[in-house]
């Protein structure tokens, strides 16, 4: 099996960079040995005007049916004789992934010290691979690359030339060409696509494998319109592996839709964040102790709540929610939510908090650090994020005390719960978006009607300003679980609906750079019970 790389110059910028580019000299024919025979780089042309390169994998199939033995689907397929005869030495398939990633491993990292430039640079690029393995025909190829900035040709491999009334087998040649994009990408590109329209893998999937997918996918994977098909095709269909990467693309996506580092988001989903997120907490402390020492008025914990791991811990406690100083407007938007929220229910006067819907505690850390809010509950679905949510808070070595004032517990917000009653104010923060618009109301019932607390606080991304997020694709919404995403208009038409059915008045703010002609990126209802109310509740 082999494929070929070829791309164009001029006298300034010779083709024969190539060379530099792949590490592999022009002039020298190259072999490399791998788990399952040997790859063979050469050059076939090479001038200033086109320079062509061509990778040859030579299968040992015995050792690819020696090594494949229990190994599962591609590597030793159930039929004795199949283990012998396939199409393994002749299609492209994960054995040439592997072996590009191999023995082209630098070029696909971008690196070349004697060519930096050229290496960042798009050049005009043209792959052919003879016979490919195309599960799924031509309109699958044509889906997987041209999304990428490939114009893409195919042409169907007859079964049989002897033969044309077989028909075409399940085969095709593949020729890409495009002038958008750099070496590196285009080398990842085939390293991910060549074994998923295979759809099979010579070797057994494990869990490293989903962290070769994040590396190879970088750039591009996250907002590919197949990115399910690749990822479970990828991972050989392992279901669980499969979650993982998509969880992990998803919050890669809302991350840069958020305009925060991964590490720096609110949703982050990544277990071994907690480390580092304690680390900042330790800074964050010191940080506030310094501050007060030195005579300030009132310090926050200044970590972000919504960012975990990689939160600036130097940040002071903010009253007013409705602008951004000069300072913060560099700050991250969950940085500013969670301001928000903070000052709002300092102004409430509230001392015994729910945070309905709190994920992996960020909240309910950051009110802990107030001494005002002398009980905090936190409430979720999820019994990992409550797990999460415990360790970030480090309740196995918190002091009775403190331990006295924070709850978690499991609940759904679909239903009544008689835990919830009697509690001053109540956080929903991004949490609304994430149900079925039929279901809203039963949410609505359980915290306004049932619940019932002085205050409510809400909120939710507002749609208008999703046109200033120049990474997020037109039309799609932050978050691919959520359900919807509201204007200003029909946010405040629900809030205003909300407050009349149960007895609230209700007010809003924005959050985050409030923008003259789309509003804030974040918006904020705060319910206030009226005065005069006797425990009105919905019929």
């Amino acid at each position: 099996m082999f494929l070929t790389i070829s791309t164009r110059g001029t006298a300034a910028s010779p083709a024969t960079d190539l060379g530099f580019l792949l590490h592999k000299h022009p002039d020298n024919a190259q072999a490399f040995s791998t788990s399952h025979g040997t790859a063979h780089v050469f050059y076939p042309e090479a001038d200033a005007d086109r320079c062509t390169v061509a990778l040859l994998l030579e299968v040992d199939a015995v050792a690819l049916a020696r090594r494949g033995k229990g190994k599962g689907r591609g590597g030793a397929p159930d039929a004795a004789l199949a283990q012998y005869v396939n199409d393994r030495p002749y299609a492209a398939s994960s054995l040439l992934a592997v072996a590009l990633s191999a023995v082209f491993s630098s070029a696909m990292r971008g690196l070349c010290k004697a060519r930096p430039e050229r290496a960042a640079a798009p050049l005009p690029l043209r792959v052919e691979v003879p016979v490919l393995p195309a599960r799924g025909g031509a309109e699958l190829v044509r889906g997987l690359f041209e999304p990428l900035g490939w114009e893409v040709t195919t042409e169907p491999v007859a079964l049989d030339t002897e033969f044309p009334e077989w028909g075409d087998s399940r085969y095709v040649r593949l020729v890409l060409e495009a002038e958008g994009l750099t070496l590196a990408e285009a080398l990842r590109h085939l390293y991910v696509l060549l074994p998923v329209l295979d759809d099979a893998k010579h070797y057994w999937v494990s869990s490293d494998e989903v962290d070769k997918l994040l590396r190879a996918g970088e750039g591009w994977l996250p907002d590919h319109p197949e990115q399910k098909l690749i990822t479970s095709r990828y991972l050989s269909r392992r279901w669980s592996l499969t979650r993982q990467a998509m969880e992990r693309l998803e919050l890669a996506r809302l991350a840069e839709a958020d305009d925060s580092e991964v590490e720096d988001f609110d949703n982050a989903v990544e277990e071994d964040a907690e480390a580092a997120a304690e680390a900042a907490e330790t800074a964050a402390e010191t940080a506030a102790e310094a501050r007060t020492e030195a005579g300030a008025e009132e310090t926050g914990a200044g970590t972000d709540g919504n960012a975990g791991a990689g939160a600036d811990p130097s940040t002071g406690t903010r009253t007013d929610t409705d602008t951004v100083p000069d300072e913060r407007k560099g700050a991250p938007l969950a940085v500013l939510r969670r301001e928000a929220i903070l000052g709002a229910l300092r102004e409430t006067g509230a001392t015994r908090v729910l945070d309905l819907g709190c994920g992996q505690g960020q909240l309910v850390q950051e009110l802990l650090k107030d001494v005002r809010f002398t009980e905090v509950v936190g409430v979720d679905v999820s019994l990992r994020a409550l797990a999460i949510a415990s360790r970030r808070l480090r309740l196995d070595r918190m002091g009775e005390r403190q331990a006295s004032r924070v709850k978690l517990f499991q609940g759904s917000l679909a239903y009544t719960d008689k835990r919830l009653a009697g509690y001053d104010a109540a956080v929903l923060s991004e949490v609304i978006e994430h149900l079925d618009l039929p279901r809203l109301p039963a949410l609505e019932y359980a915290v306004f009607g049932s619940a019932h607390p002085r205050s409510v606080l809400v909120t939710t991304p507002n749609v208008e300003y999703n046109v200033r997020w120049e990474t997020l694709p037109a039309g799609h919404v932050r978050h691919g679980d959520h359900r919807f995403e509201w204007t200003r208009e029909e946010f405040r038409a629900w809030a205003a609906s909300v407050a009349e059915r149960y007895g609230y008045e209700v007010e809003f703010r924005p959050v985050g750079p409030d923008d003259p002609e789309v509003g804030p990126p974040t918006q904020m209802a705060v319910f206030h019970r009226n005065a005069n109310e006797k425990e009105a509740k919905a019929a």
